[in-house]
């Protein structure tokens, strides 16, 4: 017999500007909610419009010891890493970056968007990497949206993209290194979907648009808040109510290890913190060739 689970808590977005000035909706980390085991960090980004030329994004910048995981919404961001890695996210795609020993990259508004200007709206989940995998080398995986498996309700009412595990019979395309489920549902007014999550994952969601009816007593919760579900059971419910529902379900088994931040660094101790700092500084991440 399955068991709901009920809501813990919830935690609404805070507005802050990051990388070079671009406008971002954060549930975590704040003062109120450091991380989320094993996700560091998520950041909704915009949505925003810009003007020709106002365009922003995040200049160079290193990352060390997690996962970065982008998905783009509306707009385009061109990537450029110091392993000469390069592309560009255009709506629907997703790119899973595996940083681990280190990696200098970049994230910017493509040429041709930012001369014409118009909406930016994206994600952007860091995964926390176990202390065996923090130094593994970078790697990338990119899915274009056609790629991203997709399912719909039999009634038509649900429909889901799986970015991580599994949802409606689908399976995702990308392989995490660690248990993760990353699900971006949209549900037709009064739709109501019951998900089945792994008992040891901790477990949210987070709406982009609409309220939402969430956990075993539906409650009600508007957008940009992170719903903080309990580890009480085996699946999750969420309905919409009477405007449709934009909501992302994020999920992982918690690694219950030791985490040190330092800015775009996450290891395990303090030494391996001052290791990291030294180590791009001593341009041993590379650069990128512009």
């Amino acid at each position: 017999m399955t068991t709901t689970r009920t809501i813990e808590r919830t935690h609404p977005a805070v507005r802050t500007t990051e990388g070079g000035g671009f406008i971002v909706h954060r549930p975590f980390p704040t003062r109120m909610l450091m991380d989320f085991d094993p996700f560091l960090l998520l950041d909704e980004m915009g949505p925003v419009d810009y003007a020709p030329g106002e365009a922003r994004g995040a200049p160079d910048h290193p990352h060390r010891g997690f996962e970065t995981v982008t998905y783009m919404l509306e707009g385009e961001f061109s990537h450029k890493d110091s392993a000469g890695h390069s592309g560009t996210l255009r709506p629907g795609d997703v790119q899973w970056m595996t940083a681990g020993a280190g990696v200098v990259h970049s994230e910017m508004p493509g040429e041709a968007f930012t001369r014409r200007g118009g909406r930016v709206h994206g994600l952007q989940l860091w995964v926390n990497l176990p202390r065996a995998d923090k130094m593994v080398p970078p790697r990338y995986q990119e899915i274009p949206s056609e790629r991203i498996p997709a399912a719909t309700s039999a009634d038509g009412k649900v429909r889901v993209r799986v970015i991580a595990g599994e949802a409606l019979g689908v399976k995702a395309a990308i392989e995490t290194r660690t248990p993760i489920l990353y699900q971006h549902y949209t549900l037709a007014p009064g739709a109501r979907i019951e998900q089945p999550v792994p008992r040891e994952f901790r477990v949210f969601a987070y709406a982009l648009s609409g309220t939402g009816h969430y956990g075993a007593a539906g409650q009600e919760i508007g957008a940009q808040q992170m719903v903080i579900f309990g580890n009480d059971g085996d699946t999750v419910t969420f309905a919409a109510g009477n405007e449709p529902l934009d909501v992302l379900l994020i999920g992982g088994a918690p690694l219950n290890e030791p985490v040190v931040r330092y800015g775009p660094f996450v290891m395990n101790t303090e030494d391996e913190i001052r290791q990291a700092v030294f180590d791009y500084q001593a341009g041993r991440m590379g650069q990128i060739a512009h």
